[in-house]
């Protein structure tokens, strides 16, 4: 018996489309500014954190489309819609951010041992826009970062893309005041730092979704042991768990009730019980659930227990 159908928070992630497409296009702005920079003062510091924007206009891109495209009605083609972009652009994004951070990180390593001339006063001109633009950012999503995790996540970046913009500044002043230019190249490894962990994270997750394992935070076992909780119920199996996309895992389960459930008019009961069940404790409100009576079990086979 399958399960009901829901909106799949659909209205939490529209909620954040405006300032996620204003933060967004702050980002990109101070991003090109950056690359600019980079290339007028020669600055690897700069180039870093053009590279650490990346992984915030990656991370914000994919929240704003998982707002637009997630709150699109789901059709006979598309039963999810297109929840599951979300998950292949991340993929994508986070191999090309790798390549990206490997390249700065090596271009880093170069510049400890040979130095290069940097323009320290452009440098601190751009680090001082970059600051502006993340302080903006900052200011957009102060409010509304309650609303849903996708503006939590986006909050935190924008906090971090300031951090990066202090690191800049901060070498820039090294080099003016002491014309010790391997700061630049410090900078660029501490920006690093913050690019290489994040995009791991963020390529493992994508990862897990496609490879439909069971969403992170929730352990089968204790889902068994609640179901098998319920009363009636005598055994569970076949019980598979995945994620569709940010916020949407589905669960799909056997569940063996008594013969009688399913004369005496107890097995709609149960149903709402066990999809209760799934909703409070594991927050799964898209579920499929199957009932089988109990002499029923001796049919099953053994690979699906």
């Amino acid at each position: 018996m399958g399960a009901h159908v829901h909106d799949h928070g659909t209205a939490r992630l529209a909620d954040g489309r405006r300032p996620l497409a204003i933060v967004l296009a702050i980002t990109c702005l101070i991003m090109v500014f950056e690359v600019a920079g980079a290339a007028i003062s020669g600055s690897l510091a700069l180039l870093a954190d053009a590279a650490h924007l990346l992984t915030d206009v990656a991370g914000l891109s994919l929240a704003l489309v998982a707002a637009v495209l997630g709150s699109r009605p789901a059709t006979d083609a598309r039963t999810w819609g297109y929840r599951r972009l979300e998950v292949l652009a991340a993929a994508a994004q986070a191999a090309i951010l790798l390549l990206v951070g490997g390249f700065v990180l090596v271009s880093a390593v170069r510049r400890l041992i040979s130095p290069a001339e940097v323009e320290s006063g452009i440098m601190v001109a751009f680090g001082v826009l970059a600051l502006l633009g993340s302080g903006a950012c900052i200011g957009v999503l102060t409010r509304s970062r309650t609303v849903n995790l996708n503006l939590r996540a986006a909050f935190l970046e924008v906090v971090s893309d300031a951090l990066g913009a202090v690191a800049v500044i901060v070498a820039a002043v090294v080099i003016a005041l002491t014309g010790w230019v391997q700061a630049d190249a410090l900078a660029s490894l501490l920006i690093v730092a913050l690019i290489v962990p994040r995009t791991l994270t963020l390529l493992r997750e994508s990862v897990n979704v496609l490879l439909e394992s069971t969403p992170a935070g929730m352990e089968l076992s204790d889902v068994r042991r609640h179901l098998l909780g319920v009363r009636h119920v005598h055994d569970v199996h076949d019980l598979h768990a995945s994620q569709v996309a940010t916020g949407l895992p589905v669960l799909t389960v056997h569940v063996v009730v008594d013969d009688e459930c399913f004369h005496d008019g107890h097995l709609m009961a149960m149903l709402d019980e066990v999809q209760e069940c799934l909703a409070g404790h594991f927050d799964v409100q898209h579920s499929t659930i199957q009932f089988e009576a109990a002499s029923h079990s001796a049919h099953e086979r053994a690979a699906h227990r």
